[in-house]
């Protein structure tokens, strides 16, 4: 059996007085894919601050690959080979592409370096050829493939994606899928939080709904499509 590659247990989580997660507990398995759902404000972006570091939990643990990271810094957990595309993209927007994959540019200690400048580009033959161009300039979905492409510059083994969708045209929608795929079939461990729980559902090994901060459904997404799961009362989906 597949080991971890990174385990939340008993999470519990507060913005100031309010209590967003209550007891989470979630598994991903080494190279496989987990996708989180839930509605608007049920704790997915909250539960990817904690796993980085953003936010330190009130109580319980994260663990990747066996290595205990609750509440350490954001660098720290980067180092043990976290990368998160946030939502938004949030890419460095006054510099150029290529700028922007060199400053992320990391080498974990005794790891070869699967992901380069050259085998970003190959990937984003789009973003090879706009490598000089400012990264604001982009067009949305060329800012979410940078987004991407900037976060497997630190060689990750865990990446988190958090709504890589939103707001982008169908047809790039599609391309972002593919790349995922792509990555999956590498043997990259990937957390996928997305409102699209059908493009989750198309792509993801395990599937994990929050619904007001709480794990209320888990399961492989195979045996949930068996056993009937029906997911609409806790997405809004009717």
């Amino acid at each position: 059996m597949a080991s971890d590659a990174l385990a939340l247990d008993e999470i519990d989580a507060l913005y100031g007085d309010s209590h967003v997660l209550h007891r989470v507990s979630m598994r991903l398995g080494a190279g496989r894919l987990l996708g989180l759902l839930g509605r608007n404000g049920a704790g997915k972006s909250t539960t990817l601050n904690v796993v980085v570091g953003l936010l330190p939990p009130r109580r319980g643990s994260v663990t990747v690959h066996g290595q205990v990271v609750t509440g350490r810094a954001p660098e720290v957990v980067a180092a043990q080979g976290v990368a998160l595309v946030p939502q938004g993209r949030r890419v460095f927007k006054s510099l150029t592409v290529r700028e922007n994959l060199a400053v992320a540019a990391r080498r974990r200690r005794g790891a070869p370096a699967a992901w380069t400048l050259e085998t970003v580009s190959a990937l984003f033959p789009r973003l090879y050829e706009r490598q000089g161009q400012i990264a604001g300039s982009l067009s949305g979905g060329e800012q979410q493939m940078l987004a991407i492409a900037r976060a497997l510059m630190s060689n990750p083994r865990v990446l988190l994606m958090d709504e890589p969708s939103e707001g982008l045209a169908p047809q790039i929608v599609a391309e972002v899928m593919a790349t995922i795929r792509r990555l999956k079939a590498e043997g990259l461990s990937i957390v996928l939080v997305e409102q699209n729980a059908k493009l989750v559902l198309d792509v993801a090994d395990d599937v994990a709904v929050l619904n007001n901060g709480r794990v209320v459904v888990e399961g492989a997404a195979a045996d949930l499509a068996r056993q009937g799961v029906d997911l609409h009362q806790h997405l809004g989906i009717y």
